[in-house]
């Protein structure tokens, strides 16, 4: 379910745009898709977030960089956590898959694929610095619980997969 922000002040966009996320610098907390909604009512600012997962130690700084951010523009902001419906990879924009990439994290393929190269090992994670499909997980967890860690077998580089979660 990826919301549409469409209707709030291109200033608190461009606030919004400028928040990263604080394990994945290049990325937006709106490219990630953790903004849920966003109320404004005269200089009062209210804005929701759905965590990646439960207990994402990032969302805290996340709320405080938005607060900061849209605060400085002359708004009271209020920041909360929404957690239903529950985020998912789909709502990371196509502008964010990029990012990550070009990052070095491989962005999130379908549920069903991701069950397949995380379970069965099938060599369908493209290796972020060759493109290379020949590739193997080295481990469930990479640089945060959200990514495995996968090593291309051509070019020998590890890389971070961002897993799918729905």
């Amino acid at each position: 379910m990826v919301v549409s922000l469409s209707h709030i002040a291109p200033e608190i966009r461009t606030a919004l745009e400028s928040v990263p996320d604080p394990e994945i610098p290049v990325i937006s907390v709106l490219d990630l898709g953790v903004v849920r909604s966003v109320n404004v009512q005269n200089k009062d600012v209210k804005v929701e977030l759905t965590p990646t997962y439960t207990g994402c130690p990032a969302m805290d700084m996340m709320a405080v960089d938005i607060k900061a951010a849209i605060d400085a523009l002359g708004y009271n902001t209020t920041v909360t956590l929404v957690i239903s419906p529950a985020w998912s990879t789909d709502w990371i924009s196509a502008e964010g898959r990029k990012k990550l990439e070009a990052y070095g994290v491989a962005a999130p393929l379908s549920e069903h694929l991701d069950k397949r190269a995380l379970l069965d090992g099938e060599r369908i994670v493209k290796c972020t610095h060759c493109k290379s499909t020949n590739t193997k997980m080295i481990s469930q967890f990479g640089s945060t619980a959200c990514k495995a860690l996968f090593q291309c077998d051509d070019c020998l580089e590890p890389f971070d997969y961002f897993k799918c979660l729905k």
